[in-house]
């Protein structure tokens, strides 16, 4: 073991102190959800097996979870998660090795310990073995909550043992990433695009019955592993053991390069830039990488949406009492049609997505201030005021184009599968655009925590946007537990798609509110220390 290993490893967990509690207690409360949801929802042998049977005739339907199903309250469970906890163990552990790896190189903080006893590899080997326990931890604790609550020993340790595994695989691919890359965000993105790719690629091959596909796939080696089921331990040999490959290949790549750099190729620049004329400018190009990136997976994504709609004609055979509480608890008309409730379902899942990103800009702005960038701009006459103003107006019609985005390809993919280009497009756009004020509000959330609470702004804005999507009307109703709660602002948005009539002041409300809010942490930015 290279030497400091010890005392970087003691370093990372009193960092992950506050973190890596919460990934473990998102994937324990998961698993329970769905265990209670699949008891709700199927209270008798024979309405579960009418659902097994929905699901194993349907593409879509079983493409979710990862295959056939069986009548099995587990399996059932697991199943019905379509793979969530092995993304989320899979999520923390790259940001646990890309954060005490690449993100301290890129702070300077490696250098400076490397100053005293500490060796080459020890960063690593402390990301490695931080990233790989928080994923035992987390498949230990959902193992031993499942078989708290009665289900079977075997099943839900297999369960426990795959969530771990998929943390372990992605650790070590994001190690790889980032001895590859310059920057920890460069790592991040090319380390979640991996996941993207297995998650589809997995998707792929359950839907089409092309099985290779979920064997090329990551994540299907993960999924193959068919806890309380067939209960394959012997599926894990394959992710543990390309962990093993992917961790040796990072160790070489650590030795091959120098401190602080990256051994993929950097692009220089422009040499001047003449049109960075104003702060709005300066945020655009800060931003502009990340607004893309969501456009495109947003127009792919609303692609799919519309082409999952063929499909309706078998989600009408499920059930009548539960497709009935499901799309009631969205909302509208009680007369409107089933296509007009799962429009908007399907909108309401884009939004809450969508409303992540102006989460994602205001973090920006604050590691631009911790990095020093920021301060150095208002050396110039820039103030902080119009340093943060030109983000805001980012902000605010980069999460405009994006539900624009969503609703015009959504609609238009819709109605050319489906429906009718005359009405359809029309209502699917205008309903998503309705959003436009909640989405707002979550971001004057965050933009009031950067300037009041800077050191806790990224976890309250993760909290702010995870408790909206949680208790939003999506959630709730998709899980049988409730209809929304007027604390979210999705809750407040009318469903005119599915036949509610149009009420303007909800809308007013919320852009008062968010007014309110950005003012408040506009003037504690102004107040407080910078940086």
């Amino acid at each position: 073991m290279s030497a400091g290993t010890a005392s970087l490893v003691r370093l990372a967990l009193r960092r992950e102190r506050t973190i890596a509690p919460w990934w473990i207690a998102l994937l324990i409360a998961l698993a329970l959800v769905l265990v209670s949801y699949i008891e709700r929802a199927m209270p008798t042998p024979e309405l579960m097996a009418e659902y097994v049977e929905l699901i194993n005739r349907n593409n879509f339907f079983r493409a979710l979870g990862g295959g056939f199903v069986i009548s099995d309250l587990g399996y059932l469970a697991a199943w019905r998660s379509g793979g969530f906890l092995y993304l989320f163990s899979a999520f923390a552990a790259v940001f646990v090795v890309v954060r005490h790896t690449r993100a301290d190189e890129d702070a300077g903080r490696i250098e400076l310990l490397r100053a005293g006893a500490i060796g080459r590899r020890a960063p690593l080997t402390a990301a490695l073995l931080v990233a790989g326990g928080t994923s035992l931890a987390g498949g230990a604790a959902t193992a031993i909550a499942l078989i708290a609550i009665g289900m079977d020993p075997a099943g839900s340790l297999v369960y426990g043992a795959a969530v771990s595994g998929a943390g372990v695989l992605f650790g070590a691919i994001a190690a790889v990433f980032a001895q590859l890359s310059r920057m920890a965000r460069t790592a991040r993105a090319l380390s979640l695009l991996v996941l993207g790719v297995a998650y589809i690629l997995r998707y792929a091959g359950d839907a089409s019955g092309l099985y290779w596909m979920k064997w090329a796939s990551p994540l299907g080696w993960i999924h193959a592993v068919q806890p309380y089921w067939t209960n394959r331990w012997w599926a894990l040999v394959l992710p543990l053991g390309v962990s093993a490959v992917l961790a040796a290949m990072a160790y070489r790549l650590v030795d091959r390069r120098d401190l602080g750099a990256g051994l993929l190729p950097e692009g220089r620049g422009a040499a001047a830039a003449p049109g960075l004329r104003g702060p709005i400018s300066l945020a655009w190009r800060l931003h502009r990488g990340l607004l893309l990136r969501w456009a495109v997976a947003v127009a792919v994504f609303a692609v799919g949406a519309g082409g999952f709609s063929t499909m309706m004609d078998q989600w009408k055979q499920a059930p009548g009492t539960t497709t009935d509480n499901l799309l009631r608890g969205f909302g509208g008309s009680p007369g409107a049609d089933l296509a007009s409730f799962g429009l908007w379902a399907m909108i309401l899942i884009f939004a809450h997505v969508i409303a992540l990103y102006p989460v994602l800009v205001v973090q920006r702005m604050r590691a631009e201030e911790r990095s020093g960038r920021a301060e150095l701009v208002q050396s110039t006459p820039l103030t902080r005021i119009r340093w943060a103003a030109g983000h805001l107006v980012v902000l605010s019609l980069g999460s405009a184009v994006l539900l624009a985005i969503a609703g015009g390809v959504f609609g238009v993919s819709f109605a050319f599968f489906v429906g009718d280009p005359a009405t359809d497009i029309p209502r699917v756009f205008a309903g998503t655009l309705g959003t436009l004020p909640a989405v707002w509000l979550v971001g004057a959330i965050c933009v009031l925590a950067h300037g009041a609470v800077p050191r806790a702004s990224a976890a309250i804005g993760w909290a702010v946007w995870a408790a909206v999507a949680v208790l939003g009307r999506v959630a709730g109703p998709l899980y049988g537990g409730w209809g929304g709660t007027p604390f979210e602002p999705f809750h407040h948005i009318p469903n005119t798609v599915a036949g509610a009539p149009f009420d303007p002041v909800p809308a007013l409300i919320m852009l008062v509110l968010s007014a309110l809010l950005i003012a408040t942490g506009l003037f504690a930015l102004r107040r407080r220390d910078f940086g």
